[in-house]
Formats: C-alpha cells, sequence, structure tokens
C-alpha cells in the first residue's frame, strides 16, 4: 500500500506508533523492574534480619543454657572463666558481641575489655522476668539486633541469676544484605533484558503491520477511510476466510436492505437471494455479475483476499443497476418500435412499387383494392391498439412487438377483449413486464412447430390490471425456476428477463404465474392505483 506524502512526514515527525509503544514498554519495564528490585532488596534486608535474630536467639538460649555459664555467673571471678569461652564461641558463630551480666546490668564479658564491668546498655527487664526476647537497640558498638536470654540457677526456672545477650551490629547485616544484591541485582537485569527483547519483538512487528505509522496518523487515516467508505455511492462488503461480514458501508446496507449491525454475521445469515448467497459463499472472482436482489438489479464484483498465497476473505462491490435496467428495457422498447418502422418503412415501399407497377400496366382497380386492403390492416391493428390501451408507452410497445413478431414470422394476436385506461403503474414497469414476457413468447414459438403463434390478453377488473401471454412454444420444463436467476432455454441467453419481470411485479405489489404445456402460458395480476372511469 502507498503510504501519503502528509502521513509519512508526520511520521517522521511524530515518530512510529511502534517506536512509541518501544519507548512506552521501556519505561514501564524499567519502573517495575526497579520497583521488584527495591522489593527484593527490602525483603532481602529484612530476611538478614530475621536470621541474625534467630541466630542471636539459639545462640543465647544455648549459653544461658550451658553450666559453665551458670556455674561460672555465680563464682568468684566470672569474667576470669567467661571471657575467652564467650570470646571463642563469638569468633566461631561470627556474632558482633557476647555479654553476660549480671542482673544488676555489670558486663562480666564484652568484646571490648574496657566495657567489662561496667553497666550494659539496653533493655532487660522481659529477661529478668525469665523470659527471652529479642530487639534492635544502639548500644557501645552502634545499632545491633540483639537477644537476651535469662541465666537460672541450677535446679531452679525462675531463680534469675545472670543475663546472656548476644548481637549482630547493623553494619554485619549490610554486609550481609550487600553481599545478596548482585544476585538481586543479576535477576532483576536478566528480566530487564527479556523484557526489553520481548518489547522489541513486538514493536518490531506491530511497525510492519502499521506501515511504520504514527498514532496520529493512523487515527487520521482510519478517519479518512471511513468517510470515504460511507461516502461513495457503491456499495462495499468485505469478508473474512470464514465467510464472515466484517465491514459493510451505508450503500451496501441500502442496495442489499440489510438493518441492524451484520458484523460477525455469517452471509447465509443475511437473508439474501439464494444466488447472491451463493456467490459470496464462494468466494470466487466474479466481473460484472448481475443479481437481482429484493427490488433492485444489482451488478456484483467479487474479487478474493489473499495473505501469504492463502485466502482470507473477499472483497465485494455492489453497484445498483435497477434504474438502468428499467432505461434499458425502454431503450429496447424504443429500438424495436423504431425496427418496426423501418419493416413497415420497407413493406410500405414494396407495396407502393406493385400499386404503380399495377397502375402502369392498366389494372387500375387492383392496384386501388391491393393498396387499401393492406393499408386496412395495418390501420386497424393500429386502431385497436390506440382505442384499447390509453397508456401511450404500452401502446408503442405492443405495436413495435406486433410488427417486430410479424417480421420474424409470428403471429402475434390482441385478444379483441383487451382494454386498458390510465393505471398509475411506471410506465418503465410496464415495458419491464410486458416486453419481456413477449420478447419469451415470440422466441419461444420461434423455437416450437408451425403456427406460430402468440396471444397477449390485457384488461382491468376489480382495480386490477391483468396481463395474459400464451405462446405456442415447447413449454417451460420447470416453471418453479423459471424466475429464478440465471434460468433460461436460450442456448445464448443470460436468464435475467423473467427475474426481471418478477422483481417489477414484486415491486409493484402484483402477483405473476406461469403455466406449462403445451406452449406456456404466463398471468400477471398488477393493482392499479388510479381509478379508470367507466
Amino acid at each position: 500500500m502507498r503510504i501519503p506524502a502528509v502521513l509519512a512526514r508526520s511520521r517522521r515527525e511524530r515518530g512510529s506508533l511502534a517506536r512509541q509503544l518501544l519507548a512506552l514498554q521501556a519505561l514501564v519495564l524499567l519502573v517495575v523492574v526497579v520497583a521488584l528490585g527495591w522489593f527484593a532488596v527490602d525483603r532481602a534486608r529484612g530476611a538478614v534480619e530475621d536470621r541474625a535474630a534467630n541466630q542471636a536467639r539459639s545462640i543465647a538460649e544455648t549459653l544461658a543454657d550451658s553450666p559453665l555459664v551458670r556455674t561460672a555467673v555465680v563464682g568468684a571471678d566470672p569474667t576470669a572463666e567467661l571471657q575467652p569461652y564467650v570470646e571463642q564461641v563469638r569468633a566461631d558463630t561470627a556474632t558482633s558481641f557476647i555479654t553476660v551480666l549480671a542482673p544488676d546490668r555489670t558486663r562480666f564479658t564484652h568484646p571490648d575489655p574496657a566495657q567489662i564491668g561496667r553497666p550494659f546498655v539496653g533493655n532487660i527487664a522481659r529477661a529478668l522476668a525469665g523470659e527471652t526476647f529479642t530487639e534492635t537497640y544502639t548500644g557501645t558498638l552502634g545499632p545491633s539486633v540483639r537477644a537476651v536470654a535469662p541465666v537460672f540457677a541450677t535446679g531452679s526456672s525462675t531463680d534469675v541469676v545472670a543475663l546472656v545477650s548476644v548481637g549482630i551490629t547493623v553494619s554485619a547485616i549490610g554486609h550481609d544484605v550487600t553481599a545478596a544484591l548482585p544476585g538481586v541485582l543479576g535477576v532483576a537485569a536478566a528480566v530487564l533484558g527479556v523484557g526489553a527483547l520481548g518489547s522489541w519483538l513486538v514493536s518490531r512487528r506491530l511497525r510492519r503491520q502499521t506501515h511504520g505509522l504514527g498514532a496520529a496518523p493512523l487515527a487520521r487515516m482510519l478517519e479518512y477511510y471511513d468517510a470515504v467508505l460511507h461516502a461513495v455511492r457503491e456499495g462495499l462488503l468485505l469478508l473474512d476466510g470464514d465467510r464472515t461480514v466484517q465491514l459493510v458501508n451505508d450503500e451496501a446496507r441500502r442496495l442489499l436492505d440489510l438493518h441492524g449491525d451484520v458484523t460477525g454475521r455469517h452471509v447465509t445469515e443475511l437473508g439474501l437471494d439464494p444466488e447472491l448467497t451463493a456467490t459470496l459463499a464462494q468466494q470466487q472472482l466474479a466481473v460484472d455479475e448481475v443479481h437481482v436482489s429484493g427490488s433492485r438489479v444489482l451488478v456484483v464484483n467479487q474479487a478474493p483476499a489473499t495473505s501469504s498465497g492463502r485466502s482470507v476473505g473477499a472483497v465485494v462491490t455492489l453497484r445498483d443497476h435497477t434504474d438502468l435496467q428499467a432505461l434499458t428495457g425502454e431503450l429496447d422498447s424504443v429500438r424495436a418500435f423504431a425496427e418496426s418502422l423501418r419493416s413497415q418503412a420497407h413493406e410500405a415501399a414494396n407495396r407502393l412499387h406493385t400499386t404503380v407497377s399495377l397502375v402502369e400496366l392498366g389494372r387500375t382497380e387492383e392496384a386501388v383494392e391491393f393498396a387499401t386492403s393492406e393499408l386496412a390492416v395495418a390501420q386497424r391493428l393500429t386502431d385497436r391498439v390506440v382505442e384499447a390501451v390509453e397508456e401511450p408507452v404500452l401502446a408503442a410497445l405492443l405495436l413495435g412487438k406486433a410488427a417486430a413478431a410479424h417480421e420474424r414470422g409470428v403471429a402475434l394476436e390482441i385478444d379483441p377483449g383487451t382494454s386498458v385506461g390510465v393505471t398509475g403503474i411506471p410506465g418503465g414497469d410496464l415495458v419491464t413486464i410486458v416486453g419481456n414476457l413477449l420478447d419469451n413468447a415470440i422466441d419461444a414459438a420461434l423455437a416450437g412447430d408451425p403456427p406460430r403463434e402468440v396471444q397477449l390478453a390485457l384488461w382491468q377488473a376489480d382495480g386490477r390490471l391483468e396481463l395474459r401471454v400464451e405462446d405456442t412454444g415447447p413449454g417451460v420444463e420447470d416453471p418453479e425456476q423459471a424466475f429464478r436467476r440465471g434460468w433460461t432455454t436460450k442456448a445464448t441467453g443470460q436468464g435475467i428477463g423473467l427475474a426481471l419481470v418478477a422483481q417489477a411485479v414484486e415491486r409493484n405489489g402484483g402477483t405473476v404465474a406461469v403455466r406449462s404445456g403445451p406452449g406456456a402460458e404466463f398471468a400477471v395480476s398488477l393493482p392499479v392505483r388510479t381509478a379508470v372511469p367507466r
């Protein structure tokens, strides 16, 4: 598809939709990854602090239950016995400090020997009450996560003789969190990379599908195309590979007499003429096919839509040829009338030559008799038609068809009881109905055995115009299919004449019937629109 220059310029100025989407996705992905990274670090810090608190609690409870500690804290010199032991435990467990203290807060041990003998800084009330607890507190070594456990006298579960405090400083915890950061950041970087790759692939596909256009040009193109689709005077119907409607413009709705939202409906659910439905369902190439749909004659063009060599649907265009068909029928009638006049002029010239020759031979009486007899025959037919038919278009049509039938060797007999006043029925519809029926009857009579005749009767009764056309042809084999588009008994026919008759009859609220054998009889009944005085 060729992109208009204005859209290409807009694409260069504002960037393609794919590029904008890629930038937006990258920003969203970065925000999400940063938020998740922060959450992961926070969770990691919390996990490290919980692990440190559990570790400190376990060590404190273990030391508080140690017989060595219980005996030393009530001995003469608790520091001398406990300091080496406690420092060894602290080194082995990688804790920041282990302090054993008396109930009055006097330290027996400390990583800094200068702090031994000084009062312990922190909360000990719960431990003095016999409960082991953990807390975050700022002591002489800075902020730390510590656990304080009571040391009970030997053989007692209530007599607290000392306390054990085990702590891990926040700086040490920070070192553990820092050690975990590479893994967290690595995962975040991997997520960011995979997300960026996915966003790039999506934007690349989107760029191909949107031809590199930006959001504003796409919106403008949609508005233009929508306006064009609804403004054109040609029906447009888009079908997908499943024969469901994807798009239908206003003209197609009017031509096909569609109501409501038909998008997503199958073509068989649209209530169209069976032949038109079959054409749409086949999704094959169709060029200027004529279809009768309801009260309209439609010219249908259909082109299959393909993608990567396979059919994905069809594009159907519809043109209304109802008025054109009516005008064509009237033109055919005028042409037939003109042809009849030519034939009559030719016959008149022959008769004139014959009459002149008789006069020159001195046979005047025979010349007068010959001229007057031929003139009387033609005049009687003209007088009968003009007197019986007040519709000028219909009268001209009958005279023309009579002359054309005579020239082709078929006798067109107009019933003496024929009488048609002003009917109010459109002249084009009368030409379509009567002209097609007579043409078919004349063709059928020519296909039969002599005598080849067509009989026409027209009369009005009970506010209706009645029409009957009979011929001496071979008859209609399948009367039920006679008015279907495409049905014909002619080798070169298109099968639309009787379909147009049925359409014109239906448009005027009438009925049409056919009887076969021998010959064929077509009967039409139409309501008149203007009362005819009697």
